[in-house]
């Protein structure tokens, strides 16, 4: 049983002067991919040499210009990989890559040793400051935890002098940010740029990270407001933000975040990281896209970011994953289908996206209309309608969906699982377009006299050619008229649709046609080069059809 006595509530800072819920994002920030460092150090089987380039080699592509490459003094895979992006020149002028390190002495030198030789590198120092990782991991005081981070910097700066081949960029973060007293964050970070001398020429990378997420996204967005207000020569300084997942917020934590005063933010690809994972960069990125802001970064081609994190981290993507599962732009509610539906036959190219249910338009993504609706027990006509259009160019009329739904319906509930559109589509087939072996149109001839149409048409019957002759108002119901005497049944059309699959003269007609039949309605449709001869096709599929729910009731 539960014993929430043993967890003490954090407590948020007191800040009566917060300003960032009236802000709004108006641009990207400076996006930072860890995926290579803390997505990488997070799998249970690390990428192999060949993983990391194939991730490196997507970051490129997506637009990244800030690459965590790794942590070299801990790894010799890092060192390894760090040396073989700058040997082989696979880094691009306007790309900077970015290692981790420790406060350490040795740990620094090594790290500067695998970017020997780089055109560009930022340089990422951390220490942890919480009074659990002072008081029960280093048994250090704060002015102790305080000299590490300064004797760091000291080493960070003198590496850099002896280097200047290489644009350097420094980095510093507080480890365990959001569980330090703000004020002695405040002194450690104040404390290091002393050291760096920034300028707003060359900027500090101050870097706040969710380390552990411990609040709730507004608390990280008042400590971040906070340090931004306090931190010394703040124009000199990129304030960098690195949320974690611990609570389900790491996103929303990231974007308060950057209402708050960040300019810089960094996280993975679909946020694989240490336990519930980094803030996700697709995510993020694709949040203020749907907001009308260009993220600075090319999300268009989703399947292959999906197909290349997945090989690299060996980890599948949730179907409901934000913008990029399986089944995000997937509708099964009936009448989400149908407002689906609706809206993208109103959608026009040149006007601002406006479909409900859909919050951007899934082409972004390079995914299709056919991913959209989905059929399943809890779907409804539009749905249904929907899939036979996209697939099969079929456009059901209205009482046709209606006629049509409940057949879909019952095979959902049937199989207990999603239809396809193939089996869609043979259901479809088998009820409206089947035509009837002993009763078919060999062909007709159709002429006009007195203001009505006359038909003459030839059927065969049980393998018997038999010649009809009818006339009406128009040629379905010259040709009803004419069934009607031959078969002996009163046949009426009762309602009628028709449309061609597309605009060249081989387009083919597709006709759709109630009837009545003896007091009873039937439905059929037929598709052929011939409009009148699809229509005539149509209502001997739907006698065909009533002949086979007859068969079935007796």
């Amino acid at each position: 049983m539960f014993d929430h006595r043993k967890y003490t509530p954090f407590q948020p800072p007191h800040k009566p002067d917060r300003r960032w819920p009236d802000r709004r994002i108006e641009k990207a920030p400076i996006w930072c991919s860890v995926d290579l460092r803390d997505g990488n150090q997070a799998l249970i089987d690390p990428m192999t040499p060949a993983q990391k380039m194939q991730m490196f080699e997507l970051l490129v592509d997506l637009g990244f210009k800030e690459i965590e490459i790794g942590f070299p003094a801990a790894s010799q895979t890092d060192f390894d990989f760090a040396r073989q992006l700058i040997e082989q020149d696979r880094i691009p002028a306007d790309v900077c890559v970015q290692v981790l390190t420790q406060a350490r002495s040795a740990l620094i030198e090594r790290s500067f040793a695998a970017l020997e030789g780089a055109h560009s590198a930022i340089v990422h120092l951390y220490n942890s400051t919480s009074p659990t990782q002072r008081e029960k991991v280093f048994g250090a005081s704060r002015a102790q935890i305080k000299q590490i981070a300064v004797d760091g910097a000291q080493r960070v700066a003198e590496c850099a002098e002896r280097r200047p081949q290489t644009a350097w960029r420094l980095q510093y973060s507080p480890e365990s940010f959001t569980a330090t007293e703000l004020e002695f964050s405040l002194e450690v970070c104040n404390a290091v740029s002393v050291v760096w001398q920034p300028s707003p020429a060359n900027p500090a990378i101050i870097n706040l990270p969710a380390t552990v997420e411990v609040a709730t996204p507004n608390v990280y967005a008042d400590q971040i407001e906070w340090m931004s207000d306090h931190l010394d020569h703040r124009d000199c300084l990129i304030l960098s933000l690195h949320t974690h997942n611990d609570r389900g917020c790491g996103v929303a934590a990231a974007e308060l975040g950057l209402l708050a005063g960040a300019d810089r933010l960094e996280g993975t690809l679909l946020g694989n990281g240490e336990r519930t994972g980094n803030m996700d960069l697709v995510t993020a990125a694709m949040n203020l896209y749907s907001q009308g802001i260009d993220p600075q970064l090319n999300l268009a081609a989703m399947d292959r970011i999906i197909s290349t994190v997945e090989s690299c981290t060996r980890i599948a993507t949730h179907p409901r994953h934000a913008y990029a599962g399986e089944l995000v732009f997937t509708a099964f509610s009936g009448s989400h289908q149908d407002a689906i539906r609706k809206c993208m036959a109103a959608q026009r190219d040149d006007a601002p996206w406006d479909v409900a249910y859909l919050p951007i338009d899934p082409r972004d993504l390079g995914r299709t209309y056919q991913e959209v609706i989905r059929i399943n027990s809890q779907s409804g006509k539009g749905g249904v309608a929907w899939v036979l259009e996209q697939e099969y160019q079929i456009k059901m009329p209205r009482w046709m969906q209606i006629d049509f739904s409940g057949i879909v319906q019952r095979e959902a509930e049937r199989t207990d699982a999603e239809v396809p559109p193939e089996t869609i589509w043979a259901l479809f087939q088998a009820t409206y377009m089947s035509q009837n072996p002993a009763l078919a149109l060999r062909d007709y001839e159709l002429k006009r006299r007195n203001g009505r149409d006359q038909i003459r048409a030839t059927l065969t019957q049980n393998g018997t050619a038999h010649t009809i002759a009818g006339s009406g108002r128009g040629a379905m119901d010259a040709f009803c008229n004419a069934l009607a005497t031959h078969r002996g049944h009163g046949i009426s059309v009762i309602d009628y649709s028709e449309h061609t699959t597309g605009q060249s003269a081989k387009a083919e007609a597709l006709a759709y046609v109630q009837l009545g039949i003896d007091g009873q309605r039937a439905c059929g449709a037929a598709r052929s080069e011939d409009l009148v001869g699809a229509s005539l096709q149509a209502v001997l599929n739907a006698l065909a059809n009533q002949a086979q729910e007859q068969a079935a009731a007796a």
